[in-house]
C-alpha cells in the first residue's frame, strides 16, 4: 500500500466524453485496469493495484492548456504503436529532448498526454 505524502502528486483525474471508449482506449493501449464507481466515473488502478488516477464523465469537451501529464515507456516505438492501434491519435512526434525521446497524443475524448523514453540517451561527460 503506498503511503500519502504531503504535497505529493497523489492522483490524476481526466475529463471524457465516453467513459466506455476512454476506458477501452487505455485498456488497449496500455493494459490498464478500473475500479468501476458508476456510469460517471471509472478509477484507474496502478500496476500494483491501488488507484492512481481517475477517468470522469462530463458532456464537455476536456479544456486544452492544463497541466501536462507524461506517461514513461521502456520502448517509445511500441507505445506509438500501442497508441495508434488504440484508436489515439499522436500529435507531436516522436522527437529527441535532452532527456530522451518523446511524443504527445490524443485520447478519443481530446485529452493530450506525452509518453517519454530515456532508451538510448547517452550520459552527459
Amino acid at each position: 500500500m503506498t503511503t500519502n505524502q504531503h504535497h505529493r502528486l497523489n492522483y490524476i483525474e481526466l475529463t471524457v466524453t465516453d467513459l466506455a471508449a476512454a476506458q477501452a482506449f487505455y485498456a488497449d493501449a496500455f493494459g490498464w485496469e478500473f475500479n468501476a464507481y458508476g456510469p460517471e466515473y471509472a478509477g484507474i488502478k496502478g500496476a500494483d493495484g491501488e488507484e492512481v488516477g481517475g477517468l470522469a464523465f462530463s458532456t464537455e469537451p476536456p479544456l486544452s492548456g492544463g497541466p501536462f501529464v507524461l506517461l514513461y515507456s521502456d520502448n517509445l516505438d511500441a507505445s506509438v504503436d500501442s497508441v495508434t492501434s488504440a484508436g489515439g491519435e499522436v500529435t507531436n512526434g516522436p522527437y529527441e529532448f535532452p532527456g530522451g525521446r518523446r511524443f504527445h497524443f490524443t485520447d478519443p475524448s481530446g485529452n493530450e498526454l506525452g509518453i517519454w523514453s530515456a532508451a538510448g540517451v547517452q550520459p552527459a561527460e
